[in-house]
């Protein structure tokens, strides 16, 4: 992210604010990280961090957890929380204070998500639209990852969880998968969309996740399969508000390496390789 920021700086002469969302439980670590790191050469008075808001888990009973300081236990409420989350921790009057009308969001686990890009931001702006997002070919029916579609005549993207195997080999006359417009989380909003979003509640989807707990005997437990239900909001429901969006299809090769597994495909390992086969 920083090496995208300061081959921007370099070529437009300017240094473009930088706001990341934590989760309350890596806030704190992530801090400190680029503290240590001084930030990688960047301006640290551009960098601004804030918090997500968190849900209750729910065990296969519906009964709430406690972790271990016996409070409810919460988790993230999805990357669709950011909506309300610039707005309650005040970036929505930072941008407002700065005029910047443009705002890149993205996800921190592609690295090499080119969010900077002047092309995307012209395109929106001559189709007239507020909203724009990237995509990728899908590489194959069952890739792990949301896909375009239009639904009601609005756009939307289905997450893969979601998407049945049918709809997901399905091919069209030329032998291309018809829900293969792969959603990267590379996405733009106009400032306007973000002030109206702020304010939208978007619907919940639910992950099977584990998460330790507090037994009835007060013993803290680690379990080894799924037991929890996480309630997340995904940032693309958003995009069926709106009449229509700008979609830009990318090369993989140059915009896409996602950090999903710790290893073997979309690793820290895969990653590295594309990331060095493009840049050095």
């Amino acid at each position: 992210m920083v090496d995208t920021l300061k081959r921007a700086e370099k070529e437009y002469h300017v240094t473009l604010p930088w706001y990341i969302m934590t989760s309350r439980e890596n806030h704190e670590d992530t801090i400190q990280f680029l503290e240590e790191k001084e930030y990688f050469g960047y301006d640290k008075a551009k960098v601004k961090f804030f918090t997500q808001g968190e849900l209750p888990l729910l065990d296969t009973q519906g009964k709430l957890i406690l972790g271990r300081d016996k409070k409810i236990k919460e988790a993230a409420n999805g990357n669709g929380g950011i909506y309300e989350a610039i707005k309650v921790n005040g970036i929505l009057e930072d941008l407002k204070k700065q005029e910047i009308e443009w705002i890149f969001i993205n996800s921190m686990d592609n690295v090499l998500c080119n969010f900077v890009d002047p092309l995307l931001v012209g395109l929106t702006i001559k189709q007239n639209h507020k909203i724009a997002s990237k995509s990728v070919a899908k590489a194959e029916p069952k890739e792990r990852a949301g896909v375009f579609c239009k639904m009601n005549g609005k756009p939307k993207v289905i997450e893969y969880t979601e998407l049945p195997d049918e709809m997901a080999e399905e091919r069209d006359e030329n032998g291309e998968l018809v829900y293969g417009e792969l959603h990267i989380m590379l996405n733009l909003f106009h400032r306007s969309v973000l002030e109206d979003l702020a304010n939208v509640k978007l619907p919940y989807h639910i992950a099977f996740k584990k998460s330790g707990y507090l037994d009835k005997n007060g013993e803290y437990i680690e379990p080894e399969e799924p037991n929890v239900y996480k309630f997340e909001a995904f940032i693309f429901d958003a995009f069926t508000r709106y009449d229509d969006m700008t979609i830009l299809r990318v090369k993989r090769e140059e915009e896409f390496a996602p950090v999903k597994n710790r290893t073997g495909v979309d690793s820290p390992e895969t990653a590295t390789a594309l990331y060095n086969k493009y840049y050095c």
